[in-house]
């Protein structure tokens, strides 16, 4: 059984040492919403897990290859998701899409551009399930993770515990107090007038909130936007997932909260810059049987292009730094 449980069951480190819940105290970022928060009941939030979690998301000795961690493509210095157009499994071999942020996806349950994985938990537990061997040889034989999953989950070491741990610390990586957030709570000179234009453009003319919205910037739900629909074989997306034919290239709407920071683009990382996103969308996108009713040409003039592309900086916010910083990782 799932929950929506408020941000008061959070602990979001507030000091400088992960190992410590002494230095742990309540923290949601200006701008988020703690009622739609989602954490599983049989996996609440600590700050011993977070630490365990965090360990584990930096770690590459339980990947097939022994060189790649969740981290390789997920970034915290490139809004926690991948510079290179195409990312890599955990066997270091290429895939054929581009990784999606993990920013707010404490507000999300299905995992995914395609939602494959219904939750973080199994997203995690998937990759990690791959892989049980190494996880048991290379981390369960390390005295102290044996030690420190006890102290959290009071068990032995376990791959299902190394995905709750996992999913728990994702949880913690939080955006919010952009300089949109500012602004719309009272603080007029927080967004500059270009922005300011962006946003009603945002909300009106170029129509991107009907899909980008709420307050995480995503509705959460597939489009097909006509994105790689050009080729002799197309990714088809929530397609593979779901079988219905509705959903051919259909891709998950990804929040925007942080995507000044993270190109390329789109789910096969095809549009390098932001002005690029909103050209292609200016343009109403590749023209295919199941493209979305919202996706038409915009008529955008370029300083309206260049607005909204200003709106989208004004959603870089602020992450705690200590989620951020590499951990130590047990010999």
């Amino acid at each position: 059984m799932r929950a929506l449980v408020g941000l008061a069951a959070i602990v979001v480190l507030l000091g400088s040492d992960w190992s410590s819940a002494a230095d742990f105290g309540l923290k949601l970022p200006n701008g988020l919403q703690e009622d739609a928060a989602q954490i599983p009941d049989d996996n609440p939030i600590t700050p011993e897990k977070v630490a365990l979690g965090k360990k584990f998301f930096w770690d590459t000795r339980w990947s097939a290859s022994g060189k790649v961690a969740c981290v390789s493509c997920h970034r915290p210095d490139h809004g926690w998701s991948d510079p290179r157009r195409f990312s890599t499994d955990f066997a270091g071999k290429p895939t054929p899409r581009h990784a999606p942020t993990i920013v707010n996806r404490l507000f999300s349950d299905q995992q995914h551009w395609s939602g494959l994985r219904v939750s973080l938990e199994e997203q995690a537990g998937k990759d990690v399930n791959k892989t049980d061997r190494k996880v048991m040889e290379q981390l369960g034989t390390v005295p102290d993770y044996r030690r420190e999953f006890r102290a959290v989950f009071g068990r032995d070491f376990d791959p299902d515990g190394v995905a709750q741990a996992l999913a728990t610390y994702v949880r913690t990586i939080l955006s919010g107090d952009s300089p949109y957030d500012r602004f719309q709570a009272g603080d007029r000179g927080a967004m500059s007038e270009s922005a300011q234009n962006g946003l009603r453009l945002f909300e009106g003319k170029a129509m991107c909130s009907r899909c980008h919205a709420g307050f995480n910037f995503t509705g959460e739900g597939y489009r097909n936007i006509g994105v790689g629909m050009a080729g002799p074989n197309p990714d088809l997306g929530r397609y593979s997932v779901t079988g219905d034919d509705s959903d051919r290239g259909a891709f998950k709407t990804p929040t925007l909260r942080d995507v000044a920071k993270r190109g390329p683009y789109m789910h096969d990382g095809g549009a390098t810059t932001l002005a690029e996103v909103v050209e292609y969308y200016d343009r109403g996108g590749v023209k295919n049987p199941w493209l979305s009713s919202d996706m038409t040409p915009l008529g955008l003039t370029a300083q309206e292009r260049a607005d909204l592309v200003e709106f989208m900086k004004a959603l870089t916010g602020r992450i705690d730094p200590e989620v951020s910083r590499p951990p130590d990782l047990p010999q």
